[in-house]
């Protein structure tokens, strides 16, 4: 039988890169200049300089990546930089529409115009409520008025004159009743020179007192002569009609001149056409409605305790986009982008007898009218869960016009309505998410790809140089001067880098999740203060990683203790057939943590092949099965080509009760089934973890530095014996970045990493015991673990042929 090869250990020096401190050109982060620029972003940053520089309809932007990789840092920055390249966007207002209330109309002004508008508007008719009614209460309109009156009333009076000498002929006499300016002519009997009432007289021949055909005959006259006063009476109101007439000339001959003049001041200061046709139909309403500035309303509305309704809101200007003083296009991060602060909305209020009212001066304007002519961002997540949001988003930039609604009625509450004439935008709309929520739009959504034409992915790594290892002591600088932080030493910058490259899990890369490392370089400025040093050190940022972890890590030493106290069941020495320690990672949202799992194999006769347990239970992932299916698959290609594979092999994670996914245990369930089938016991000294292929290759797998502390942590809680280890992938040694106490082990001696190619080289570290080759005659070495297993399966195999021949025999 060959000897097993000595296997290849990962050297201490290659378990944890170390930066030197050294070589570090400044010996403070005081010295070197702050970090203004984004770092690690290269790809992201021409994807947004593409779709922020091209004005073209569909242009617009959705940035992908994870939280804390300066998605929203940077569309800042670039928006500052790139928002002075165009010019601020007109102001945008909503007037009464003359013919129409019910749709407002839109008017644009130049930045800045606008506020002077309403101004101007406002100065307008408080000038015109000031001067004409002093104009209508001067002696001369009064004179000119009184002098039309009097004629009329001379007319009437001389009309009525010649009919009372007419009706005193006939016996009756004519009497006046005064209605308001105005008096209506009425008949009376005349009974011995003394008016009197038809009641009186009718009541007078019912006693006798008066002659009934004298009644009758005065009843026949006023008949004949009420005609007469009838015609009389139209006369009259022709009289007064035309007297009205010649008032309303007078007034319009007087004061039109006034409202003239004063819209002409305002049309000389506005001279843009929207602003001229408007300000035309100010002036016709105005001429047209002279008795607004007679109207006592608002007098007889605040004796009845009521709120007075202003007769000239028709005539103000709701100023909806104010952009004075603004240079630039405009940049709107909207945090809250639900339907109303999005795309605005018309408010309204109950009436008097409870009627819901609306009008052009309560339409608001949302952050997407704000950004008009400039720069929207948003967060997609947010965006889609509002109701109504997504498909006014699309349908706006898609058309390229926004329509502000009532949002009351969006959600079937009947309300008075508006109509506002849409309102043409040019917005940039940059929305911030992540690769899931982009892909369920590209996919499902049709409209999205020709709206959002530009993605850009934010990387959570980047390459570790001298240029990005500089950047980070720039990143440095920049949190310090934000916060007002104690300086870093070169020994507290190198820890920054190397927490850098832990967090990005391989040794040539850096991580860009800047939040995490901004948060590190604040509380180790904490720990520092604490300390009463002067400056921040390495011992001070690791204090704030480990402080850090232990604020989260209660479920991993819950699990810790019940692994030390044997509730968890796990040996980390001998040796046991079928048995062997998986690694495991738990991910609790602030920690990841790996801790070793118990994987255990049984094989007999049978047909049903490997049993996955896990999956009888529904307690396995997708991928876990599949690692099921693929090592399933590696044992028939290697021992089952020549006889039937007549094995049943159940593994299952002992004391699992939560659900086993991912497929880096597969390798390690193959140990445990070898095992089994060749009777050689494994060492529980070391753990094992892996991915494998059909060729038996073993693969990369994720969260090696969290798996192999969490065994050393099982091993040094129980005394480190020296032999004690854990076999990895070996491509997964240039994601090695472990703790400086496992270094420090691995340094002594007293703590192995195993880079394991294949199975082979995984089964002879386990059992100390060659792998085997095939012979020529299809054969394996003698006393070789192949050898043993291909033993075991003829022999299975045999058994396995006469138990069901004998069974098939009998149920013949």
């Amino acid at each position: 039988m060959p000897d097993a090869k000595t296997p290849a250990v990962v050297p201490a020096a290659d378990l944890r890169p170390v930066f030197d401190p050294a070589a570090i050109p400044f010996e403070t982060s005081a010295e070197c200049p702050a970090c203004e620029d984004i770092i690690g972003q290269d790809r992201a940053l021409r994807a947004l300089h593409t779709g922020l520089n091209i004005k073209n309809l569909g242009y617009n932007i959705f940035i992908t990546g994870m939280v804390g990789t300066g998605r929203t840092t940077s569309i800042k920055q670039l928006l500052e930089k790139l928002k002075n390249d165009d010019p601020p966007p007109d102001d945008i207002l909503y007037v009464n529409n003359f013919q129409n209330v019910d749709e407002p109309q839109l008017l644009r002004l130049p930045a800045g115009r606008g506020r002077l508008f309403v101004d101007a508007m406002d100065e307008l008719i408080a000038r015109l409520q000031s001067h004409i009614p002093d104009l209508l209460k001067s002696a001369y309109y009064s004179e000119k008025r009184d002098a039309v009156v009097e004629a009329q009333q001379s007319r009437q009076k001389d009309i009525l004159k010649a009919f009372e000498d007419e009706a005193a002929k006939e016996g009756f006499g004519v009497i006046q009743v005064q209605m308001g300016l105005f008096v209506k002519p009425d008949l009376i009997p005349i009974i011995e020179n003394q008016p009197v009432p038809f009641p009186k007289l009718e009541q007078a021949v019912r006693e006798k007192k008066f002659d009934e055909n004298t009644l009758d005959a005065l009843k026949a006259k006023y008949t004949e002569l009420s005609k007469k006063l009838e015609g009389i009476f139209e006369r009259l109101r022709d009289i007064e009609e035309a007297t009205r007439r010649d008032l309303k000339t007078f007034d319009e001959e007087l004061i039109t001149p006034v409202i003239s003049e004063g819209v002409a001041t305002v049309r000389a200061k506005f001279p843009q056409p929207e602003a001229a046709g408007y300000l035309d139909e100010v002036e016709a309403s105005l001429a047209a409605d002279i008795e607004l500035f007679k109207a006592d309303q608002k007098k007889d509305e605040e004796k009845r305790g009521e709120q007075p309704a202003d007769p000239f809101t028709e005539y103000q200007v709701n100023l909806l986009v104010d952009n004075t003083g603004l240079d630039h296009a405009p940049v709107i991060i909207e945090t809250n982008p639900n339907y109303i602060n999005l795309f605005g909305s018309v408010d309204a209020s109950v009436s008097r007898l409870g009627a819901w009212m609306t009008d052009f001066t309560k339409i608001k304007a949302g952050s997407f009218l704000k950004a008009n002519g400039g720069f929207l961002v948003l967060n997609a997540l947010d965006a889609l869960v509002e109701p109504g949001v997504w498909p006014t988003l699309k349908r706006t930039l898609r058309n390229q016009t926004l329509e502000i609604q009532n949002y009351a009625s969006l959600v079937l509450i009947s309300t008075k309505t508006l109509k506002p004439e849409p309102v043409g935008v040019s917005v940039k709309v940059v929305m911030i998410g992540d690769e899931d929520i982009y892909n369920i739009l590209f996919f499902q959504d049709e409209d999205f790809k020709r709206i959002f034409k530009i993605k850009a992915e934010f990387d959570t790594e980047m390459p570790r140089s001298d240029a990005s290892v500089k950047d980070y002591i720039r990143f440095i600088k920049k949190i310090g001067d934000e916060g007002s932080l104690l300086p870093f030493d070169r020994t507290g910058m190198a820890a920054v880098v190397e927490h850098g490259v832990r967090l990005a899990s391989r040794q040539n890369k850096l991580s860009t999740r800047f939040h995490y490392i901004a948060d590190v370089i604040r509380e180790a400025d904490y720990w520092a203060r604490r300390d009463g040093a002067g400056m921040v050190g390495a011992g001070h940022v690791a204090q704030a990683v480990r402080e850090r972890i232990e604020r989260v890590n209660l479920v991993e030493r819950k699990i810790q203790d019940m692994i030390e106290d044997g509730s968890i069941l796990i040996d980390t020495e001998g040796s046991v057939v079928g048995q062997v320690n998986g690694l495991a990672v738990y991910s609790l949202g602030q920690l990841a943590f790996g801790k070793p799992s118990r994987i255990t194999a049984r094989t007999s006769v049978g047909r049903a092949g490997v049993i996955n347990i896990e999956r009888e239970a529904d307690l396995s992932g997708q991928t876990h099965n599949k690692g099921v299916l693929i090592l399933g698959g590696y044992l028939r290609g290697k021992y089952a080509v020549e006889k039937p594979f007549a094995l049943t092999a159940s593994i299952a994670f002992e004391q699992s009760y939560g659900g086993v996914d991912g497929d880096s245990a597969s390798s390690t369930e193959v140990y445990a089934i070898l095992s089994s089938l060749s009777g050689l016991p494994l060492r529980q000294d070391i753990a094992v973890t892996g991915s494998l292929n059909q060729k038996g290759e073993i693969q990369p797998i994720g969260g090696v530095n969290e798996k192999i502390e969490g065994f050393f942590d099982v091993c040094k809680a129980r005394g480190l014996s020296g032999t004690q280890g854990v076999m990895i992938p070996h491509q997964n040694v240039k994601n090695l970045m472990l703790r400086k106490d496992v270094v420090e082990a691995a340094a002594a001696g007293k703590f192995q990493v195993y880079p394991v190619r294949t199975i082979d080289e995984g089964i002879e570290i386990l059992t100390g015991v060659p792998a085997g080759k095939r012979k020529e005659g299809g054969t394996w070495e003698d006393g070789t673990v192949s050898f043993l297993v291909d033993r075991e399966l003829q022999r299975l195999a045999k058994a396995s042929k006469g138990f069901f021949e004998e069974k098939d025999e009998k149920k013949t």
